[in-house]
């Protein structure tokens, strides 16, 4: 899938990768790719910019875990990232239903195409 196509949508997947607990940023990365079949490969270059930005409207707390002899910063959900991704999901819904309308049309019964 073009890297392009995941523009505008990138806090949407974010938060949604971080609604079922804390991860750290590769972790992210994989569960985005995971759940989208290994549709989506998200960079590092791309992913740490935008978790700072949705840190610093809110969206999102991090804090420092020691994992072995390592620290990684673990992102995790506030309520306004929850709610923010509720409207996020709904205004995909919104969106897809208008470009499926588009694109697949409902031809009426007898209608010539």
């Amino acid at each position: 899938m073009r890297q392009d196509a995941v523009r505008g949508h990138l806090d949407g997947l974010l938060l949604a990768a971080l609604e079922q607990g804390p991860l750290h940023g590769y972790a992210i990365i994989t569960a985005v790719q995971q759940r989208s079949g290994g549709a989506l490969e998200l960079r590092t270059g791309t992913i740490y910019p935008a978790l700072n930005r949705l840190e610093r409207v809110g969206l999102l707390h991090s804090s420092w875990q020691s994992v072995g002899e390592r620290r990684k910063r673990c992102y995790e959900l506030t309520d306004a990232g929850r709610r923010t991704l509720d409207r996020e999901r709904t205004a995909w819904r919104e969106f897809t239903t208008a470009i499926g309308s588009v694109l697949n049309p409902v031809q009426a019964p007898g209608a010539a195409t």
